[in-house]
């Protein structure tokens, strides 16, 4: 049997890594069942999508698509425009590809997709990551064949959708089954050297940037080596002062942060529902720090799950700016003992079938029961 999938998802990591997960999964599926899978994606080029998509190994197609104001102006003019070319490019793409299915991540790249899908009669699956869903997966749930979630209980949100199935939030399977010793054998680190290990998200953080940008030249932490990945659109400026900082390395983004999530003896974090998902496919010891503008405030909530249950520790926005989060990362690192009950509480907490659940229903929706 072949199948063949359109995917589409971007603009942040939030919505990329899921889609490139899913298509890792489908795949592997495919191939442990003596099937074919052929799969592309749609995006835009200039987005990150454009560079992390092809570097995984997929065929990638550029779509002309804006983001939707959220209040009215003349703007939205331009914006469905472009959108419907867009959508006529997909059209095309869906005639010449043949889908059995497009798949949405979210993200207003896949606004033209999706609509051409429906135009086409060709099924519409969306996941949605987060406890509060996305305009975009929102808006295009009613009439899908199947709507994947990361959270339990969000049936009655997409009740007009034709069914909705838990899944959890898929991450790559290079993330399960690492170890501290192992990673760190794989980045170069010394065994017993002090890690720190910052990702504000794929765009970055100022607040987590600036925070490691004066610490790490402290005295306190002379002997802790802090790895920060300062975003695509870093807001912070890197001085010649900073970069000669002999204890801090500074990266523009991590295709891999499951290597440095598991080596870190710490890992401060933001709090999206696929960086919950990788701290505990990890097993990673964290400090969330949430993202304070987050639809609904939902990075709180994600990041509270864990902490309730020992799986990480959380400090506001607000607190880190206030220096708050000084005491606590130099608590942690002087108590390997709480670092190993906080990996072992995460690690308990990771969905190990979530890939599984997702092909399944995936195949069910598509008349083809596992």
């Amino acid at each position: 049997m072949e199948r063949r999938y359109i995917i589409t998802g971007g603009g942040t990591s939030g919505h990329i890594n899921p889609a490139l997960a899913i298509a890792d999964l489908l795949r592997e599926d495919a191939d442990k069942n003596g099937d074919d899978c052929k799969i592309i994606f749609t995006g835009r080029k200039t987005g990150l999508e454009g560079e992390l998509v092809p570097k995984a190994g997929y065929e990638f197609k550029d779509v002309e698509a804006l983001p939707m104001p959220y209040k009215p102006t003349l703007k939205i003019i331009k914006v469905l425009k472009a959108n419907n070319r867009s959508k006529k490019q997909c059209v095309s793409l869906i005639e010449e590809f043949k889908p059995d299915c497009v798949i949405s991540t979210g993200g207003y790249v896949s606004a033209p997709l999706i609509m051409a899908a429906k135009k086409t009669k060709i099924p519409v699956m969306i996941h949605e990551a987060n406890a509060f869903p996305g305009r975009a997966n929102k808006l295009f749930a009613k009439g899908s064949a199947l709507v994947m979630t990361g959270f339990p209980g969000q049936e009655s949100i997409f009740s007009k959708a034709q069914k909705v199935v838990y899944t959890g939030n898929p991450v790559r399977n290079n993330m399960f089954g690492r170890t501290k010793e192992k990673s760190r054998e794989e980045l170069g680190i010394e065994p017993d050297r002090k890690l720190v290990f910052v990702m504000g998200g794929s765009l970055g953080s100022a607040t987590l940037t600036n925070f490691v940008f004066k610490n790490a030249k402290t005295e306190q932490y002379k002997d802790v080596h802090f790895v920060i990945s300062v975003g695509k659109h870093n807001s912070v400026e890197i001085t010649d002062e900073v970069r000669k900082i002999p204890n801090l390395e500074i990266k523009d983004y991590i295709d891999r942060p499951d290597l440095y999530m598991s080596a870190a003896d710490c890992s401060i974090l933001r709090a999206g529902a696929v960086t919950c998902a990788e701290i505990t496919a990890t097993g990673a010891c964290a400090i969330m720090v949430p993202y304070p503008f987050a639809a609904h405030d939902h990075q709180t909530f994600n990041a509270n799950s864990l902490a309730q249950k020992g799986a990480g520790i959380v400090v506001s926005d607000d607190d880190v700016k206030a220096g708050k989060m000084e005491s606590i990362l130099l608590d942690l690192l002087n108590d390997p003992v709480r670092q190993e009950e906080i990996r072992k509480a995460s690690s308990g907490l990771a969905i190990k079938d979530t890939g599984k659940r997702i092909t399944d229903a995936i195949k069910a929706a598509l008349g083809n029961n596992p």
